[in-house]
């Protein structure tokens, strides 16, 4: 595994090259996010090499990373589709193959708030780890989704991720939008209940969060390969569904990211991992039209036609295939049913994760290390 920075980075070569032993060398971009677990999954279960695939995986820079894939530097990713679609109206040469998980993002209130429905939070402060991040996206949607206009009927505060629970606390914000494992922390802390959960809330909770993301000259130039990587990363996520706990403590255990085993394993368990290839396509529909009403993507964009243009299907890599597909259960893989509480007790013992990464931020210090059981 290795570090890319963006520094004296050029286009690569489309063409895909080739280990002695006939395997395609691919480079595949993470960040060390919770969600990314099939990525992990399908390098350490040899999902890569059963598809012919050197992989080698390539942490990144929150910051340089669509410019990563973008250029070619790197050839695939997982991440989520409403992060792409902007960049990708503005010129970014990406191919989308497939839909990874469902879940993911949540807008929340302080836990005994007043405010109970979207409405509630006209007039309101919102704290965001970014603009333009997947949980402001997601918020401006379902802001636009019922009636409220997200440019003037609310204020957006930026704060880091980690930092989003202790601004609420502080009263600087009234509500705030996030990402796992942000979500489930502040949750588990009895901080916040959900106002809207991309989880369990239609017509969210159907549509795919994340999808493999290819760079285009490459899925271009290589649909073989391009196909074979899709394969690989839609075992890895069967594997993470039948699997959680176990692909949870595996990210840990491998330093893939940093977190607390059972949180993650919480995490984890409570996004949908079952990959499509029409989920993934059908997604960015729904993502776009909801972008289009919240005045993010422009209002005359074709949806027919950019979904004809980004996204690529291969003979072979469909629905019916993966679902076919046998999956070993590993004992002690699945999430307990007292999951809850050795999340609680792991919190009490080790205390809050000190570095968070979510799927719309780089890492960043969280404020409490510590807390009690409640």
């Amino acid at each position: 595994m290795g570090t890319f920075l963006l520094a004296g980075c050029k286009q690569k070569s489309v063409q895909a090259e080739k280990t002695a032993d006939g395997l395609t060398k691919i480079k595949v971009g993470y960040i060390g996010l919770t969600c990314e677990a099939p990525l992990y999954v399908a390098y350490e279960k040899g999902y890569f090499k059963e598809q012919g695939i050197d992989a080698e995986l390539v942490k990144c820079e929150w910051g340089v990373f669509k410019d990563l894939v973008g250029m070619g530097t790197i050839h695939v990713v997982q991440q989520p589709i409403m992060a792409f679609l902007k960049p990708i109206e503005e010129g970014l040469d990406v191919k989308l193959t497939a839909g990874i998980h469902r879940g993911c993002l949540r807008v929340q209130v302080p836990l005994g708030s007043s405010m109970k429905t979207v409405q509630d939070l006209k007039g309101k402060r919102i704290g965001v780890p970014g603009m333009g991040t997947p949980p402001f996206i997601f918020a401006n949607r379902v802001l636009g989704d019922n009636g409220l206009d997200p440019r003037n009927d609310v204020q957006w505060k930026v704060f880091p991720s980690a930092e989003l629970g202790l601004a609420l606390e502080k009263g600087e914000i009234d509500a705030l939008a996030c990402s796992e494992p942000i979500g489930l922390l502040l949750l588990s802390e009895k901080k916040v209940q959900n106002i809207v959960d991309q989880t369990t809330d239609e017509p969210y909770a159907s549509e795919y969060c994340c999808d493999v993301i290819v760079n285009g000259k490459f899925a271009d130039a290589n649909p073989d390969a391009t196909a074979a990587l899709t394969k690989a990363i839609m075992k890895g996520a069967k594997w993470v569904e039948t699997n959680p706990r176990a692909a949870a403590k595996m990210s840990v255990e491998k330093k893939y990211i940093a977190s607390n085993p059972e949180l993650n394993a919480d995490a984890i368990s409570r996004l949908r991992y079952v990959p499509s290839i029409e989920g993934g396509k059908v997604a960015i529909r729904g993502a776009a039209e909801g972008m289009k009403r919240a005045g993010i993507l422009k209002p005359d964009m074709d949806i027919d036609a950019s979904i004809k243009k980004i996204y690529r299907e291969y003979p072979g890599v469909n629905d019916e295939w993966i679902k076919g597909l046998d999956i070993e259960k590993v004992a002690m893989g699945q999430v307990e049913k007292n999951q809850s509480e050795l999340v609680q007790q792991e919190l009490a013992t080790i205390g809050s994760p000190t570095e968070i990464r979510t799927c719309c931020n780089p890492a960043n210090k969280a404020m409490a290390s510590k807390t009690t059981t409640p």
